[in-house]
């Protein structure tokens, strides 16, 4: 018999540790997005680590802007970029305050609120593929830079929660490079995964991206 996902929020302690600490601890936790037509949630699968200072990949690299201040704390709290002016993704903070590190959500399993997923992802031909990377699933949950800031620990209220789910065993985690770093920060084996699981997005290393002519 399988057993049903913990409903219990997390707490802030569980996110106010190192990032490559709390990144592989995310897999197989709940995601909840509280909308006007009803909840979604997510089965997390997929995500990416990102350590500020000590990153070449991170958007906190070379300091404290107004894109990034969500970064630096407190822990708990959704940072939301809009990338390539077309996509928005979604990074939960952690660590200590004041240090700025984040985990990418990079992919996940709808489990309730399929049908208001589907609407939001008309292309989606499966519904394995409605969150199925970063951008995807930001879209799917009806995730924008409207969230930035969002406490996901907070007690009542707020529009997105994490539970604890079921947490994965050390034997189901896959790690390796993160998809589409460039330069330093490219060799960095901080992509965790679920093995086998089918929403999982599929690797890509970085590309130049070409301007057109």
């Amino acid at each position: 018999m399988i057993a049903a996902p913990d409903r219990t929020p997390l707490p802030r302690e569980f996110f106010d540790r190192p990032v490559l600490d709390v990144a592989p601890d995310l897999l197989g936790r709940i995601l909840v997005r509280t909308t006007p037509d009803g909840p979604i949630a997510l089965r997390l699968t997929e995500v990416e680590a990102y350590d500020g200072p000590n990153d070449p990949g991170s958007h906190a690299y070379r300091g404290r802007t107004a894109r990034n201040d969500v970064m630096f704390g407190p822990p708990g709290h959704v940072y939301v970029y809009f990338t390539y002016g077309m996509w928005h993704c979604m990074n939960l903070v952690c660590g200590p305050e004041g240090r700025a590190s984040a985990v990418l959500l990079r992919a996940g399993e709808i489990t309730e609120g399929v049908e208001l997923a589907r609407k939001r992802r008309l292309s989606a031909r499966y519904d394995k593929e409605l969150a199925k990377g970063p951008a995807r699933l930001a879209t799917a949950l009806g995730v924008d830079r409207a969230l930035d800031g969002t406490d996901a620990c907070a007690p009542e209220g707020s529009p997105l929660t994490l539970l604890t789910g079921i947490p994965v065993g050390p034997d189901q985690v896959r790690n390796g490079p993160r998809t589409g770093v460039a330069g330093a920060g490219g060799v960095h084996p901080w992509r965790f995964w679920i093995a086998d699981d089918s929403t999982v997005s599929p690797y890509r290393a970085h590309a130049p991206r070409r301007r057109r002519t």
